[in-house]
């Protein structure tokens, strides 16, 4: 099924206002694969005929599957590793030191666009390392949110390929992993129980979490906004992020050099100013 330009505008612009995506003219062929399959098993007669079922569902249940359908939700474990080095020799440490002299035990840790889990199964891990046997003493779960229900429900599963944790140390492998007979891979409970999973959508005008974070990562989900949405974001999470907390975003993304809200530390590493 062949979509128009006029089609392909109100469909794109729906997307846009709705979650922040720019789907630009690269994306076309995308579109049309992904949603194909979906417009003949509904009957629909053409893209606008799609367009004005999604614009009259007002339970928005339909639009959610759009984004499920379109959105890319490949992740893997150990992904630009530079980060997690980062955030378990010195980023932590930094945060563990000035709790303790705050007399809190209280880390806050938010993961959006979380995709399929990895990220923030990880970061849950090298926090147990980290901690060892004083993690109780700590609260130190961790916020995984995106917007796709379907990525979602893999993440609470957390069983995954073989290829997903070929670049995780072996120690953590070890310790945090169970093999299936299937030959796939499940994280254990252990760090399961320490990851809370939320559909969020990032537009929200406000977020609506009573207290900042100590760190977000917001890794490789910026790329499919346009400026004034990745500016308007990053104001978001500023106003989210406790003085001197860090920012952690895809390494083929940037804050820009213009932007006086966070301190560059290091590829795609930012400290709240």
């Amino acid at each position: 099924m062949q979509i128009s330009d006029q089609e392909f505008n109100l469909l794109r612009k729906l997307v846009y206002d709705n979650f922040g995506i720019n789907l630009t003219e690269q994306k076309r062929s995308l579109v049309v694969g992904r949603l194909h399959q979906l417009l003949r098993s509904h009957s629909f007669g053409s893209f606008k005929e799609y367009y004005d079922f999604l614009v009259r569902d007002k339970s928005h249940t339909n639009l959610t599957e759009l984004i499920n359908r379109i959105s890319t939700n490949y992740s893997f474990f150990y992904r630009e590793h530079a980060h997690f080095d980062f955030f378990s020799k010195t980023a932590l440490p930094e945060v563990v030191n000035r709790l303790q002299r705050q007399n809190s035990n209280d880390i806050r840790i938010w993961t959006a666009g979380c995709s399929t889990g990895e990220e923030p199964y990880m970061l849950a891990m090298l926090m147990l390392n980290h901690f060892g046997f004083d993690y109780n003493n700590w609260n130190a779960g961790i916020l995984a949110t995106d917007i796709s229900d379907r990525a979602l429900t893999a993440a609470k599963q957390a069983v995954y390929p073989a290829d997903r944790v070929k670049g995780v140390p072996s120690m953590l492998l070890n310790k945090y992993f169970e093999k299936r007979l299937d030959g796939e891979v499940a994280v254990k409970d252990q760090v399961k129980n320490e990851v809370t999973f939320r559909r969020f959508n990032l537009m929200n005008p406000q977020f609506p979490f009573k207290k900042p974070f100590h760190m977000i990562f917001c890794r490789n989900v910026m790329i499919y906004f346009d400026k004034e949405t990745r500016d308007n974001l990053v104001s978001k999470f500023h106003a989210m992020t406790e003085p001197g907390g860090y920012l952690f975003i895809g390494h083929s993304e940037t804050l820009g050099r213009d932007q006086g809200l966070y301190r560059y530390i290091m590829p795609a590493t930012y400290q709240k100013i």
